[in-house]
Order: structure tokens, then sequence, then C-alpha cells
């Protein structure tokens, strides 16, 4: 017998490669919530980059994927749906949807391979406890006093991000039981939080910037840099080039013990200074409207006016433009993340099977792993892969 903990990404794509006696358990009524909702309701499947370059984005522990990812990649993720009639579609920077653009179309094919193998699911069934013996798994207690007995147990039972998804974190207790190490959690691809005074007065609130470079700065040493949108809120920034940018940080925040560091946003990324500058000059000198008209092609109109003073002369703009500066102080927490970052230690984790290296027939997938990528489809391969991985051995 063998027993899936989780019927979120990993579990579901646990239980779709499991054939024999399985049982599935999700605490929830629905499975594959979080999937359902992913990429907007589109699901972003997996990213068609080589595999090389994929892991480079998988930057908490990327690497602990090369054995994993020798047996099955993000090719074979796109195989595996397209075989059971899911057409997936490339979108830029290698980013892999199903044409039909709904998750519910990902989830319905993992459901329907699911009960094909004849897998027990058992809904709102909460489980209480793994039970050990001798240093290997005998089954789980649930909660309400029932033990299902099984040799082998794979846990997917999520992070701590989204927790209205059912990710609230229950794994890493009984991981702690095993003796597996967790490393400490935090938010990743989240929200930033700013005290600025725009931010707190709202006057950029809602204005999105695109294709722009944002850099988190220790002191004169550029600790991170992403490029992508950028939208100001209510309580600092978010949009792509933010969220990836999050979790360097808190990173530096925690390595300087200090309560804010600074960032700067490059909004007009393919000119130099001089060279923008020299632009600047060159629409003013065309023109007899205000600065901040003249130059919305480079910037929006109401940032203009934000960044601006009277009289200013083009280079003063330029610089403006190309090194916005302000300070940020952390992050939304983690139920607010898109990707918990932290977990079960993976030194501690068989790279090749997903077993615990502590307790036989123990298996961990998915983001309950001290694994996390960047937003593009890098997670949910990671579910994917370590869920298939587990299954096959399990």
């Amino acid at each position: 017998m063998t027993i899936i903990i989780g019927a979120g990404t990993a579990g579901l794509m646990a239980a779709a490669h499991q054939k024999g006696k399985v049982i599935l358990l999700e605490k929830g009524d629905k499975l594959g919530r979080k999937l359902e909702l992913s990429g907007g309701g589109r699901c972003n499947i997996t990213n068609r980059k080589p595999v090389d370059e994929f892991i480079k984005n998988i930057v908490g522990n990327g690497r602990f994927l090369h054995s994993a990812f020798s047996k099955f990649n993000n090719e074979h993720i796109i195989d595996f749906f397209e075989n059971l009639g899911i057409k997936l579609k490339e979108e830029n920077d290698g980013r892999m949807f199903p044409v039909s653009n709904k998750a519910s179309d990902i989830v319905n094919i993992l459901l329907k391979v699911i009960e094909q193998n004849n897998v027990i699911i058992k809904k709102n069934c909460i489980a209480k406890k793994i039970v050990f013996e001798n240093d290997k798994v005998s089954g789980i207690l649930l909660a309400n006093g029932e033990f299902l007995y099984a040799k082998k147990i794979i846990v997917a039972t999520g992070g701590k991000s989204f927790p209205k998804t059912g990710s609230t974190g229950d794994g890493y207790a009984w991981a702690q039981e095993a003796g597996h190490t967790i490393t400490e959690l935090f938010p990743t691809e989240v929200p930033i939080k700013s005290s600025e005074k725009f931010v707190l007065d709202k006057t950029l609130m809602g204005l999105s910037l695109k294709d722009v470079n944002l850099k988190v700065m220790d002191g004169k040493k550029v600790v991170a840099n992403h490029s992508g949108d950028v939208i100001f809120t209510h309580f600092g920034i978010s949009g792509p080039a933010a969220l990836r940018c999050s979790q360097f940080v808190l990173k530096t925040m925690k390595k300087r013990k200090i309560d804010k560091i600074t960032m700067t946003l490059d909004v007009c990324p393919t000119f130099n200074q001089d060279e923008l500058t020299n632009k600047i000059e060159s629409i003013l000198e065309k023109t007899n409207k205000k600065p901040q008209n003249s130059l919305k092609q480079l910037a929006p109109e109401r940032f203009l006016e934000f960044i601006m003073e009277e009289g200013e002369n083009s280079g003063k703009i330029a610089e403006k433009l190309k090194k916005f500066t302000f300070t940020v102080n952390g992050t939304l927490p983690i139920e607010k993340s898109f990707v918990t970052g932290g977990g079960v230690s993976v030194k501690e984790i068989n790279p090749a099977t997903m077993e615990s290296k502590l307790i036989k027939g123990l298996y961990f997938c998915g983001e309950i792993l001290d694994i996390h990528g960047y937003t593009g489809g890098y997670n949910i391969t990671v579910a994917l892969v370590t869920g298939r991985i587990a299954a096959s051995v399990a």
C-alpha cells in the first residue's frame, strides 16, 4: 500500500504515475486547487528552456534536481500532457500553457489518469500523524482515529504560501518528527513593501512601468538585477521584476541586520545615460509641449511628472530615469507569496528517488522541499518532476 498525502500539483502527478493499491488523501473537498489557480487560471505548466538554463532559474537548490531531470524533465512534461491530448503552446521566455488557456484542463486530465489507475481518493480526510517503526514507515493515523497501514508514504502537502488552497505547512511537523531538518521558511516571489512618502501618499499607486530593470542594492553592490514590469501599489511595488527581486531583499536585510535597503529602477534600460540624454534633448528641441508630455514615449506621463522638477536639463532627467532610487523595508508575509522558500532539507533526501535518507519508505515532493524558483513555470515543473520521481520509485 502506498499513501500520498496532498492532492496539489506534486500529489496529483504522483498519483497519476502510481499502479497497485494507492490512496490519495486530501484534507479539503477539492483536488488541485492551487494548480487550477496558477498562471491566472491559465496554468504555466512548465518552461521550455534547456535543462542547464532551466536549473539556473531554480535559485533555491536547483542543482539538487540534476539527477531527477536526467530521468524526467520539462520536455518530458510537455510530452506527457500532449500524449494525453492536452495541446500546449509556447509564449514569451519559454513559458508553456495549454492552448485552451484553462488550468482546469490540466487538473481534469490528471484526475482522469488517476481514476484509470484505480487510485482511492479520500477527500476531507485529515492526516494527523505519520507512524514509524524501526526507521521505516508503517502507516498514517487520521484525525478521526482511523489508522491506514502503508509501506510507502509520499508527502506532497505543499508549503505555506496561499493557505486558502490548503497549503498550511502541515507536512513540516511530520518531517521534523521523522528527524528531518526544516530550513528557515520565507516568502519568495512576493510583492515588496516600502514606506517612501510617494507610497504612503499613494502618488504612483496603480502605475505600471513596462520592461524596466530593477536592482536590489547593498551599498554600492548590486545584489540582484531583474528585468520586466513593475507596478506601484498602496504598500510598495509588485509585478514580475519585483517578485523576482523579493527574496534578495529579505536575504540582504537579514544578512546585514538592517530594516530597510535601497532599490534602483532603470526605466529606459535600452539606452545608456549619454544616449538617453541625447534622445531627450532631441525630443524637446522638436516640440513646444510640456517636457512630461513630450517625453511620454520614454515613460508614462504620470511618472515623468513625479520625477521631474521645473527647468531641469536633459542630463538630470536622464539620470532620474536611469536611476530612480527608493528604499524598501521587506515584503508581504509568506501567506501572500506565490512560492515558499525553505523547507525539508535536500541534504537529507535522495536526489534520484525523493526518498528520505533517514526513514525508509518516506518520500517528499513538491513545495515542501527546500527548492524554489522564479515564476515562469519553474516551480510547477519542480512539483511535477519530484512527484513523478517519487511515484516511479514508490
